[in-house]
């Protein structure tokens, strides 16, 4: 665990030194989250600020909120989750990108009862996909990202999108593998100098 928080921290570090260009600038990204059903639902989103490095690298903090209700069997209730994080991007020639994210949550669930009290938990994504600036007035990132942590309470448990069945439909297994689209939209002007 430690050694994949230190990986994290020096990607977040490294300057791409064969650029041609260097970029000063930064960008606000938006991630929304919403689902419902009769049963419950969840509506929310993660907010990111990224300082642009260079031609490649795209770095900064994360704020994550998200309110989520039930009325299972006619038992209602609802809980917020929310929390902060790191995340480093690496955009290749305005076509894919691949992406470290770790958020710290505070998150009541643990898939038996809502335990208000309970700890705050960790995740670390690590995947990737495609990116798409458009007239410099807006970026859309969409990918697969992998949850290394992957804990038994993570709040993206009911997004994870590969499941293991065994002959009779049952599910044995989910795998931490989820869809991520994000919007990113400069701010400021952007400085171009030459190395």
């Amino acid at each position: 665990m430690k050694k994949l928080i230190y990986i994290l921290f020096a990607l977040l570090f490294i300057n791409n030194n064969f650029a041609q260009v260097s970029f000063d600038g930064s960008e606000i990204g938006l991630e929304l989250v919403a689902s419902a059903s009769n049963l419950g639902g969840s509506v929310g989103g993660d907010l990111k600020y990224a300082s642009i490095l260079n031609e490649n690298w795209a770095v900064g903090p994360s704020f994550r909120l998200q309110r989520t209700w039930s009325n299972n069997f006619g038992t209602k209730f609802g809980y917020s989750i929310y929390g902060g994080g790191l995340f480093a991007h690496y955009r290749l020639k305005n076509t894919l990108y691949g992406g470290v994210e770790f958020e710290m949550l505070h998150c009541p669930l643990n898939y038996v009862n809502i335990n208000p009290d309970r700890n705050w938990l960790a995740t670390l994504f690590i995947g990737g996909g495609f990116s798409r600036d458009f007239n410099h007035k807006i970026r859309i990132n969409a990918g697969v990202f992998y949850d290394v942590i992957n804990a038994a309470n993570s709040p993206f448990r009911s997004s994870y999108v590969l499941k293991i069945k065994d002959q009779n439909g049952q599910i044995q297994k989910i795998l931490p593998v989820i869809y991520r689209i994000s919007f990113f939209f400069p701010i400021g002007n952007k400085h171009y100098e030459q190395n």
